[in-house]
């Protein structure tokens, strides 16, 4: 059974930072491609950043410079460093898993910033 269990999330003030976790389970980790995607409320749900199965990383370009992403294949987690929070980067967090496309997805984790 595939899992993808997301950690990490919370409510903190603008300029802070968070680093969310999401651990894989029941899927071969180190060949898949890993994602990061946010939904807020009355949204649709847009990628944040995306690292290939061989640590390419892609972002969002309005999060270029802020967020990093990372994983740990020793480990089947996946990371997401987020610095310098705003307001606008609340909203609930999904992790994402696949080989082409998305094929799998976490439940989320809130991220609340406020100003």
């Amino acid at each position: 059974q595939v899992q993808l269990v997301e950690s990490g999330g919370g409510v903190v003030q603008a300029g802070e930072s968070l680093r969310l976790s999401c651990a894989g389970s029941g899927f071969t980790f180190r060949t898949h491609g890993m994602g990061w995607f946010r939904q807020a409320p009355g949204k649709q749900r847009d990628l944040v950043a995306r690292i290939t199965s061989g640590g390419t990383a892609q972002y969002a370009d309005s999060m270029k410079g802020r967020f990093t992403i990372s994983r740990d294949n020793s480990k089947n987690t996946v990371y997401l460093q987020m610095n310098n929070l705003k307001p606008e980067d609340t909203a609930t967090y999904y992790c994402a898993a696949g080989l082409w496309g998305w094929s799998y997805w976490g439940q989320g984790t809130q991220v609340s910033v406020s100003s």
